[in-house]
């Protein structure tokens, strides 16, 4: 299906970071006008990038918070995370994991409808609920030699599977050509129990073998991002 057919498709974009330990011996002043300034500027594209905030102080060791961008086309995700480099904070932060996708139509739902699910159509919506389970997805070779037939019914075990934990509301981004992974998988939910408890039974689904990576795993807290930064220090 093309472009043209799916009608909108946007940019999705997940950016974790991680502050230098060199920035939490700043004085209270310095830390606090860095924070003020960080927010002013991602607060500046509100009108051109839905984006949703989260901390991972807690949760992982390697990032300490993200942003969940989507926007309609690339230029504004680029101009932000290069004002972003340009801020005192920026100096202080690296990136240890990003993700790049686009949404699109999924090929799976024609003949099995999940409401309110993402997949239905082109475009994607933040919930905003307390958490989001997010992680890169590549499926084995031997996935993509399957007959769509045969796809459809794996895939209709795992709608099956899914339609137990109707708290968990998964957004799903493709990758294809433009990152290394081949989708992002990103699951909000009020309660982390039962977002382990559908990966667990996921894990005895039929597809299963046709999965070669699905990790990092990061779990995120939302919170408002003012509020992500006070997390640092």
């Amino acid at each position: 299906m093309s472009t043209a057919q799916e009608g909108r498709r946007d940019f999705v974009k997940y950016s974790f970071f991680k502050v230098s330990p060199e920035w939490r011996r700043l004085s209270p002043g310095e830390r606090n006008q860095s924070k003020r300034e960080f927010c002013e500027v991602v607060a500046e594209y509100a009108d051109r990038i839905t984006m949703a905030s989260y901390s991972l102080v807690g949760t992982r060791g390697d990032v300490d918070f993200a942003l969940w961008k989507i926007a309609r086309d690339l230029e504004p995700i680029n101009e932000l995370m290069s004002r972003v480099n340009h801020t005192e904070l920026g100096k202080y932060l690296e990136t240890p994991h990003s993700y790049l996708a686009m949404t699109r139509r999924s090929p799976y739902v024609d003949t099995h409808r999940h409401e309110g699910q993402e997949g239905t159509s082109s475009t994607m919506r933040i919930i905003g609920r307390k958490y989001l389970f997010l992680y890169p997805f590549v499926k084995t070779h031997d996935w993509y030699q399957l007959p769509l037939e045969e796809r459809q019914r794996l895939m209709g075990e795992h709608f099956t599977i899914g339609h137990r934990y109707p708290d968990v509301k998964i957004s799903t981004a493709y990758s294809f050509g433009i990152d290394d992974q081949e989708f992002v998988l990103g699951f909000e939910s009020d309660d982390p129990a039962n977002f382990l408890d559908l990966v667990s039974d996921l894990r005895e689904s039929e597809a299963r073998p046709y999965t070669e990576r699905d990790t990092p795993i990061f779990t995120c807290i939302n919170k408002p991002l003012a509020d992500c930064l006070d997390d640092l220090g």
